[in-house]
Protein backbone atom coordinates (compact mmCIF):
# COMPACT_ATOMS: atom_id res chain seq x y z
CA UNK A 1 0.00 0.00 0.00
CA UNK A 2 1.06 3.60 -0.60
CA UNK A 3 0.49 5.37 2.71
CA UNK A 4 0.84 8.94 3.98
CA UNK A 5 1.02 10.02 7.60
CA UNK A 6 0.01 13.64 8.16
CA UNK A 7 1.71 14.88 11.31
CA UNK A 8 5.08 13.47 12.34
CA UNK A 9 5.08 14.13 16.05
CA UNK A 10 5.13 11.35 18.61
CA UNK A 11 2.21 9.40 17.15
CA UNK A 12 2.89 10.09 13.48
CA UNK A 13 6.62 9.39 13.41
CA UNK A 14 6.16 6.05 15.18
CA UNK A 15 3.23 5.10 12.97
CA UNK A 16 5.07 6.00 9.76
CA UNK A 17 8.13 3.96 10.69
CA UNK A 18 6.03 0.98 11.76
CA UNK A 19 3.94 1.02 8.57
CA UNK A 20 7.15 0.94 6.53
CA UNK A 21 8.35 -1.92 8.71
CA UNK A 22 5.16 -3.80 7.74
CA UNK A 23 6.17 -3.45 4.09
CA UNK A 24 4.21 -0.40 2.94
CA UNK A 25 5.55 2.59 1.02
CA UNK A 26 5.19 5.51 3.43
CA UNK A 27 5.55 9.29 3.22
CA UNK A 28 5.43 11.32 6.43
CA UNK A 29 4.38 14.96 6.15
CA UNK A 30 4.73 17.72 8.74
CA UNK A 31 4.73 21.52 8.81
CA UNK A 32 7.80 21.67 11.07
CA UNK A 33 10.96 21.77 8.90
CA UNK A 34 13.27 21.03 11.84
CA UNK A 35 11.32 17.87 12.67
CA UNK A 36 11.42 16.76 9.04
CA UNK A 37 15.19 17.26 8.89
CA UNK A 38 15.65 15.11 11.99
CA UNK A 39 13.54 12.35 10.52
CA UNK A 40 15.21 12.51 7.11
CA UNK A 41 18.50 11.81 8.89
CA UNK A 42 16.90 8.79 10.51
CA UNK A 43 16.91 10.50 13.91
CA UNK A 44 13.94 10.65 16.26
CA UNK A 45 13.11 14.23 17.39
CA UNK A 46 12.10 12.83 20.79
CA UNK A 47 13.16 9.93 22.99
CA UNK A 48 11.38 6.65 22.34
CA UNK A 49 13.13 3.31 22.83
CA UNK A 50 13.51 1.38 19.58
CA UNK A 51 12.39 4.18 17.28
CA UNK A 52 15.85 5.33 16.02
CA UNK A 53 16.71 1.76 15.02
CA UNK A 54 13.35 1.35 13.32
CA UNK A 55 13.73 4.63 11.41
CA UNK A 56 17.19 3.65 10.23
CA UNK A 57 15.99 0.22 9.13
CA UNK A 58 12.89 1.49 7.35
CA UNK A 59 14.68 4.31 5.54
CA UNK A 60 17.40 1.93 4.38
CA UNK A 61 14.75 -0.06 2.50
CA UNK A 62 13.62 3.05 0.61
CA UNK A 63 10.05 2.53 1.81
CA UNK A 64 10.03 5.50 4.21
CA UNK A 65 10.58 9.18 3.47
CA UNK A 66 9.59 12.48 5.00
CA UNK A 67 8.47 15.70 3.34
CA UNK A 68 7.63 19.18 4.54
CA UNK A 69 3.98 20.16 4.08
CA UNK A 70 2.15 20.64 1.83
CA UNK A 71 3.88 18.06 -0.45
CA UNK A 72 0.74 18.03 -2.61
CA UNK A 73 2.17 16.15 -5.59
CA UNK A 74 3.58 13.38 -3.39
CA UNK A 75 0.16 12.88 -1.77
CA UNK A 76 -1.80 12.65 -4.99
CA UNK A 77 -1.46 8.91 -5.63
CA UNK A 78 -1.58 7.63 -2.04
CA UNK A 79 -4.04 4.81 -1.20
CA UNK A 80 -4.46 5.48 2.52
CA UNK A 81 -3.85 8.76 4.38
CA UNK A 82 -3.43 8.64 8.17
CA UNK A 83 -4.13 11.79 10.19
CA UNK A 84 -1.86 11.74 13.24
CA UNK A 85 -1.75 15.39 14.31
CA UNK A 86 -2.03 16.69 17.86
CA UNK A 87 -5.23 17.78 19.59
CA UNK A 88 -3.93 19.96 22.43
CA UNK A 89 -6.06 21.28 25.24
CA UNK A 90 -7.53 24.75 24.87
CA UNK A 91 -6.40 27.06 27.65
CA UNK A 92 -9.80 28.63 28.23
CA UNK A 93 -12.19 25.66 28.24
CA UNK A 94 -10.14 22.46 28.52
CA UNK A 95 -11.72 21.23 25.29
CA UNK A 96 -9.62 19.69 22.53
CA UNK A 97 -8.26 22.07 19.92
CA UNK A 98 -9.07 20.56 16.51
CA UNK A 99 -7.17 23.17 14.48
CA UNK A 100 -4.52 20.69 13.35
CA UNK A 101 -7.11 18.05 12.44
CA UNK A 102 -9.14 20.40 10.27
CA UNK A 103 -5.93 21.72 8.67
CA UNK A 104 -4.89 18.15 7.83
CA UNK A 105 -8.26 17.46 6.21
CA UNK A 106 -8.03 20.70 4.23
CA UNK A 107 -4.55 19.69 3.04
CA UNK A 108 -5.81 16.31 1.87
CA UNK A 109 -8.81 17.81 0.08
CA UNK A 110 -6.39 20.02 -1.82
CA UNK A 111 -3.95 17.20 -2.57
CA UNK A 112 -6.39 14.43 -3.58
CA UNK A 113 -7.31 14.68 -7.27
CA UNK A 114 -10.96 14.92 -8.29
CA UNK A 115 -12.32 11.48 -9.07
CA UNK A 116 -9.82 9.74 -6.79
CA UNK A 117 -11.21 7.62 -3.95
CA UNK A 118 -8.55 7.06 -1.30
CA UNK A 119 -9.25 6.24 2.32
CA UNK A 120 -8.51 8.74 5.09
CA UNK A 121 -7.86 7.26 8.53
CA UNK A 122 -8.08 9.34 11.69
CA UNK A 123 -5.75 8.32 14.49
CA UNK A 124 -5.78 11.54 16.51
CA UNK A 125 -7.73 11.60 19.76
CA UNK A 126 -10.80 13.75 19.08
CA UNK A 127 -14.09 14.61 20.79
CA UNK A 128 -16.95 12.28 19.96
CA UNK A 129 -18.84 13.59 16.95
CA UNK A 130 -15.76 14.84 15.12
CA UNK A 131 -15.52 11.89 12.72
CA UNK A 132 -19.12 12.15 11.56
CA UNK A 133 -18.65 15.85 10.77
CA UNK A 134 -15.44 15.18 8.84
CA UNK A 135 -16.97 12.20 7.01
CA UNK A 136 -19.74 14.40 5.66
CA UNK A 137 -17.14 16.70 4.09
CA UNK A 138 -14.95 13.90 2.75
CA UNK A 139 -17.73 11.68 1.44
CA UNK A 140 -19.06 14.60 -0.63
CA UNK A 141 -15.81 14.20 -2.57
CA UNK A 142 -16.05 10.42 -2.73
CA UNK A 143 -13.39 10.00 -0.04
CA UNK A 144 -13.88 7.38 2.68
CA UNK A 145 -13.13 8.05 6.35
CA UNK A 146 -12.29 5.45 8.99
CA UNK A 147 -11.52 6.29 12.63
CA UNK A 148 -8.74 4.08 13.96
CA UNK A 149 -7.77 5.23 17.48
CA UNK A 150 -4.26 4.72 18.82
CA UNK A 151 -3.43 3.17 22.18
CA UNK A 152 0.27 3.91 22.48
CA UNK A 153 2.16 3.93 25.74
CA UNK A 154 5.17 6.22 25.75
CA UNK A 155 8.24 4.05 26.14
CA UNK A 156 6.47 1.15 24.38
CA UNK A 157 5.09 2.90 21.29
CA UNK A 158 6.88 0.77 18.70
CA UNK A 159 5.77 -2.43 20.42
CA UNK A 160 2.21 -1.13 20.77
CA UNK A 161 2.03 -0.30 17.05
CA UNK A 162 3.54 -3.50 15.74
CA UNK A 163 1.86 -5.75 18.29
CA UNK A 164 -1.25 -3.96 19.58
CA UNK A 165 -3.66 -5.58 21.99
CA UNK A 166 -6.61 -4.63 19.73
CA UNK A 167 -7.35 -2.82 16.47
CA UNK A 168 -10.48 -0.66 16.34
CA UNK A 169 -12.20 0.65 13.19
CA UNK A 170 -14.93 3.26 13.31
CA UNK A 171 -16.65 3.11 9.92
CA UNK A 172 -19.25 5.10 8.02
CA UNK A 173 -22.99 4.50 8.23
CA UNK A 174 -22.89 4.33 4.43
CA UNK A 175 -22.40 0.63 3.54
CA UNK A 176 -20.23 1.34 0.50
CA UNK A 177 -17.88 3.64 2.38
CA UNK A 178 -17.85 1.26 5.36
CA UNK A 179 -16.85 -1.68 3.15
CA UNK A 180 -14.21 0.34 1.31
CA UNK A 181 -12.69 1.67 4.51
CA UNK A 182 -12.60 -1.71 6.22
CA UNK A 183 -11.03 -3.38 3.17
CA UNK A 184 -8.30 -0.75 2.96
CA UNK A 185 -7.36 -1.01 6.64
CA UNK A 186 -7.53 -4.80 6.51
CA UNK A 187 -4.86 -4.61 3.82
CA UNK A 188 -2.76 -2.13 5.80
CA UNK A 189 -2.89 -4.32 8.91
CA UNK A 190 -2.98 -7.69 7.12
CA UNK A 191 0.01 -9.18 8.91
CA UNK A 192 -1.20 -8.00 12.32
CA UNK A 193 -4.69 -9.37 11.79
CA UNK A 194 -3.24 -12.66 10.54
CA UNK A 195 -1.39 -13.01 13.84
CA UNK A 196 -4.72 -13.06 15.69
CA UNK A 197 -4.86 -9.54 17.12
CA UNK A 198 -8.51 -8.79 18.03
CA UNK A 199 -10.37 -6.53 15.61
CA UNK A 200 -13.39 -4.44 16.59
CA UNK A 201 -15.41 -2.82 13.79
CA UNK A 202 -17.89 -0.28 15.08
CA UNK A 203 -19.38 3.17 14.51
CA UNK A 204 -17.55 6.48 14.45
CA UNK A 205 -18.82 7.61 17.88
CA UNK A 206 -17.88 4.34 19.54
CA UNK A 207 -14.38 4.37 18.04
CA UNK A 208 -13.85 7.94 19.26
CA UNK A 209 -15.12 7.03 22.73
CA UNK A 210 -12.89 3.96 23.05
CA UNK A 211 -9.71 6.02 23.45
CA UNK A 212 -11.05 8.61 25.88
CA UNK A 213 -12.98 5.97 27.84
CA UNK A 214 -9.82 3.87 28.21
CA UNK A 215 -7.76 6.84 29.35
CA UNK A 216 -10.49 7.97 31.72
CA UNK A 217 -10.62 4.51 33.27
CA UNK A 218 -6.85 4.39 33.74
CA UNK A 219 -6.84 7.88 35.23
CA UNK A 220 -9.64 6.85 37.58
CA UNK A 221 -7.72 3.77 38.72
CA UNK A 222 -4.60 5.83 39.44
CA UNK A 223 -6.55 8.47 41.31
CA UNK A 224 -8.44 5.80 43.25
CA UNK A 225 -5.26 4.35 44.72
CA UNK A 226 -3.98 7.86 45.41
CA UNK A 227 -7.21 8.58 47.27
CA UNK A 228 -6.54 5.42 49.29
CA UNK A 229 -3.05 6.80 49.96
CA UNK A 230 -4.65 9.87 51.52
CA UNK A 231 -6.68 7.61 53.81
CA UNK A 232 -3.58 5.57 54.66
CA UNK A 233 -1.73 8.75 55.60
CA UNK A 234 -4.59 9.71 57.91
CA UNK A 235 -4.81 6.30 59.57
CA UNK A 236 -1.31 4.82 59.52
CA UNK A 237 -2.13 2.30 56.79
CA UNK A 238 0.27 1.22 54.07
CA UNK A 239 -1.05 1.88 50.56
CA UNK A 240 1.52 -0.49 48.99
CA UNK A 241 0.19 -3.42 51.02
CA UNK A 242 -3.37 -2.28 50.36
CA UNK A 243 -2.75 -2.18 46.59
CA UNK A 244 -1.18 -5.62 46.63
CA UNK A 245 -4.09 -7.07 48.55
CA UNK A 246 -6.84 -5.70 46.31
CA UNK A 247 -4.76 -6.28 43.16
CA UNK A 248 -4.96 -10.04 43.67
CA UNK A 249 -8.67 -9.76 42.87
CA UNK A 250 -8.93 -10.60 39.16
CA UNK A 251 -11.76 -8.10 38.81
CA UNK A 252 -9.41 -5.31 39.87
CA UNK A 253 -5.88 -6.35 38.86
CA UNK A 254 -2.55 -4.92 39.95
CA UNK A 255 -1.79 -2.60 37.04
CA UNK A 256 -2.03 1.15 37.66
CA UNK A 257 -2.38 0.61 41.41
CA UNK A 258 0.90 2.21 42.50
CA UNK A 259 0.21 5.31 44.56
CA UNK A 260 2.47 8.29 44.08
CA UNK A 261 2.69 11.82 42.77
CA UNK A 262 0.12 11.06 40.08
CA UNK A 263 -0.23 10.94 36.32
CA UNK A 264 0.80 13.48 33.71
CA UNK A 265 1.94 13.56 30.11
CA UNK A 266 0.28 14.62 26.90
CA UNK A 267 -2.67 12.20 27.00
CA UNK A 268 -4.39 11.37 30.28
CA UNK A 269 -4.75 14.90 31.73
CA UNK A 270 -5.84 16.54 28.48
CA UNK A 271 -8.06 13.65 27.43
CA UNK A 272 -10.12 13.54 30.62
CA UNK A 273 -10.54 17.34 30.56
CA UNK A 274 -11.56 17.29 26.89
CA UNK A 275 -13.95 14.43 27.67
CA UNK A 276 -15.61 16.49 30.40
CA UNK A 277 -15.84 19.53 28.12
CA UNK A 278 -17.45 17.49 25.32
CA UNK A 279 -19.90 15.84 27.72
CA UNK A 280 -20.98 19.29 28.86
CA UNK A 281 -21.52 20.35 25.23
CA UNK A 282 -23.67 17.26 24.72
CA UNK A 283 -25.73 18.00 27.84
CA UNK A 284 -24.54 14.91 29.73
CA UNK A 285 -21.92 16.47 32.02
CA UNK A 286 -23.27 14.52 35.00
CA UNK A 287 -22.24 11.25 33.34
CA UNK A 288 -18.55 12.10 33.69
CA UNK A 289 -18.70 14.50 36.63
CA UNK A 290 -16.63 12.02 38.66
CA UNK A 291 -13.65 12.88 36.42
CA UNK A 292 -13.49 16.30 38.09
CA UNK A 293 -12.59 14.53 41.33
CA UNK A 294 -10.21 12.19 39.49
CA UNK A 295 -8.37 15.27 38.21
CA UNK A 296 -8.46 16.96 41.63
CA UNK A 297 -7.08 13.91 43.46
CA UNK A 298 -4.27 13.72 40.94
CA UNK A 299 -3.29 17.35 41.43
CA UNK A 300 -3.50 17.04 45.23
CA UNK A 301 -0.69 14.47 45.19
CA UNK A 302 1.65 17.13 43.84
CA UNK A 303 0.63 19.40 46.70
CA UNK A 304 1.34 16.57 49.11
CA UNK A 305 4.91 16.12 47.87
CA UNK A 306 5.57 19.85 48.26
CA UNK A 307 4.13 19.70 51.80
CA UNK A 308 6.29 16.69 52.67
CA UNK A 309 9.39 18.45 51.33
CA UNK A 310 8.64 21.52 53.42
CA UNK A 311 8.10 19.39 56.51
CA UNK A 312 11.32 17.45 55.89
CA UNK A 313 13.21 20.76 55.86
CA UNK A 314 11.72 21.99 59.15
CA UNK A 315 9.03 24.12 57.58
CA UNK A 316 11.14 26.33 55.32
CA UNK A 317 12.77 25.31 52.01
CA UNK A 318 14.40 28.69 51.41
CA UNK A 319 18.02 28.23 50.37
CA UNK A 320 17.94 24.50 51.08
CA UNK A 321 19.47 22.22 48.47
CA UNK A 322 16.92 19.84 46.96
CA UNK A 323 17.81 17.27 44.33
CA UNK A 324 14.88 16.16 42.17
CA UNK A 325 15.41 12.79 40.52
CA UNK A 326 13.41 12.85 37.31
CA UNK A 327 11.68 15.45 35.17
CA UNK A 328 9.80 13.38 32.58
CA UNK A 329 6.24 12.41 33.44
CA UNK A 330 7.26 8.74 33.29
CA UNK A 331 10.44 6.72 32.71
CA UNK A 332 11.58 5.82 29.18
CA UNK A 333 10.32 9.16 27.89
CA UNK A 334 11.56 12.73 27.53
CA UNK A 335 8.00 14.10 27.65
CA UNK A 336 7.52 16.77 30.32
CA UNK A 337 4.01 17.85 29.32
CA UNK A 338 1.98 18.22 32.52
CA UNK A 339 4.74 16.32 34.31
CA UNK A 340 4.17 16.01 38.07
CA UNK A 341 7.94 15.83 38.55
CA UNK A 342 8.64 19.09 36.75
CA UNK A 343 5.66 20.79 38.40
CA UNK A 344 6.91 19.91 41.89
CA UNK A 345 10.47 20.98 41.03
CA UNK A 346 9.22 24.35 39.79
CA UNK A 347 7.07 24.90 42.87
CA UNK A 348 9.95 24.18 45.22
CA UNK A 349 12.21 26.50 43.24
CA UNK A 350 9.55 29.23 43.34
CA UNK A 351 9.45 28.81 47.14
CA UNK A 352 13.14 29.68 47.32
CA UNK A 353 14.74 26.23 47.40
CA UNK A 354 18.02 25.63 45.59
CA UNK A 355 16.63 22.92 43.33
CA UNK A 356 18.74 20.76 41.03
CA UNK A 357 16.89 18.56 38.53
CA UNK A 358 18.41 15.51 36.89
CA UNK A 359 16.93 13.14 34.30
CA UNK A 360 18.51 10.67 31.84
CA UNK A 361 16.61 11.98 28.79
CA UNK A 362 14.37 14.96 29.50
CA UNK A 363 16.84 17.73 30.37
CA UNK A 364 17.03 19.23 26.84
CA UNK A 365 13.24 19.51 26.87
CA UNK A 366 13.25 20.99 30.39
CA UNK A 367 15.84 23.54 29.28
CA UNK A 368 13.37 24.80 26.66
CA UNK A 369 10.25 24.92 28.83
CA UNK A 370 11.82 25.91 32.18
CA UNK A 371 15.01 27.79 31.25
CA UNK A 372 15.67 29.10 34.76
CA UNK A 373 15.69 25.71 36.49
CA UNK A 374 19.16 24.38 37.38
CA UNK A 375 19.86 21.08 35.62
CA UNK A 376 22.55 18.45 36.08
CA UNK A 377 22.83 15.40 33.80
CA UNK A 378 25.14 13.48 36.15
CA UNK A 379 23.14 11.89 38.96
CA UNK A 380 26.10 11.66 41.31
CA UNK A 381 26.95 15.34 40.85
CA UNK A 382 23.30 16.32 41.27
CA UNK A 383 23.20 14.57 44.65
CA UNK A 384 26.27 16.25 46.09
CA UNK A 385 25.47 18.34 49.15
CA UNK A 386 21.70 17.79 48.97
CA UNK A 387 19.62 18.52 52.05
CA UNK A 388 16.75 16.54 50.55
CA UNK A 389 16.37 14.07 47.69
CA UNK A 390 12.98 13.74 45.98
CA UNK A 391 12.40 10.81 43.61
CA UNK A 392 9.68 11.82 41.13
CA UNK A 393 10.31 9.74 37.99
CA UNK A 394 11.07 6.07 38.56
CA UNK A 395 13.89 5.64 36.07
CA UNK A 396 15.64 2.33 36.63
CA UNK A 397 18.94 4.02 37.43
CA UNK A 398 17.29 5.87 40.33
CA UNK A 399 15.45 2.83 41.64
CA UNK A 400 18.73 0.88 41.59
CA UNK A 401 20.80 3.49 43.45
CA UNK A 402 22.84 2.08 46.31
CA UNK A 403 21.64 3.97 49.41
CA UNK A 404 24.91 3.44 51.29
CA UNK A 405 26.98 4.93 48.46
CA UNK A 406 24.57 7.78 47.83
CA UNK A 407 24.58 8.69 51.52
CA UNK A 408 28.25 9.73 51.24
CA UNK A 409 27.28 12.36 48.64
CA UNK A 410 24.44 14.19 50.35
CA UNK A 411 24.49 16.64 53.24
CA UNK A 412 21.45 15.04 54.85
CA UNK A 413 20.21 11.50 54.05
CA UNK A 414 16.54 12.39 53.66
CA UNK A 415 14.47 10.95 50.80
CA UNK A 416 10.90 11.45 49.65
CA UNK A 417 9.87 8.65 47.33
CA UNK A 418 7.19 10.27 45.19
CA UNK A 419 6.64 7.07 43.21
CA UNK A 420 6.80 4.45 45.99
CA UNK A 421 9.35 2.80 43.72
CA UNK A 422 12.08 1.76 46.16
CA UNK A 423 12.33 -0.47 49.22
CA UNK A 424 11.89 1.63 52.38
CA UNK A 425 13.60 -0.92 54.63
CA UNK A 426 16.69 -1.07 52.40
CA UNK A 427 17.15 2.70 52.51
CA UNK A 428 16.35 3.03 56.19
CA UNK A 429 18.90 0.34 57.01
CA UNK A 430 21.48 2.47 55.20
CA UNK A 431 20.68 5.41 57.48
CA UNK A 432 18.16 7.31 55.38
CA UNK A 433 15.01 9.01 56.57
CA UNK A 434 12.53 7.62 54.05
CA UNK A 435 9.05 9.00 53.33
CA UNK A 436 6.67 7.46 50.80
CA UNK A 437 3.19 8.53 49.77
CA UNK A 438 0.53 6.67 51.72
CA UNK A 439 3.17 4.66 53.61
CA UNK A 440 3.72 4.60 57.37
CA UNK A 441 6.68 6.25 59.03
CA UNK A 442 9.53 4.07 60.29
CA UNK A 443 8.51 1.95 63.32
Amino acid sequence: MRISVIGCGYLGAVHAACMAELGHEVIGVDVDPAKIEYLRRGEAPFFEPGLPELLESAMATGRLRFEEAPALEELADVNVHFIAVGTPQKDDTGAADLTYVTSAVALLLEAIPEGSHPVVVGKSTVPVGTAEALAEILEARGITLVWNPEFLREGFAVQDTLSPDRIVYGVSNDPEHAQRGRAALDEVYASLLASGIPQIVTTYPTAELVKVAANSFLATKISFINAMAELCEATGGDVADLAEAIGHDDRIGKKFLRAGVGFGGGCLPKDIRAFMARAEELGVADAVAFLNEVDAINLRRRDRVVDLATKALDGDVTGRRITVLGAAFKPNSDDVRDSPALDVARRLADMGAAVTVTDPEALPTVRRVAPGLPLEPDTQVALEGADLVVLLTEWREYVDLDPASVRTLVARPVLIDGRNAIDPAHWREAGWTYTGLGRPAAP
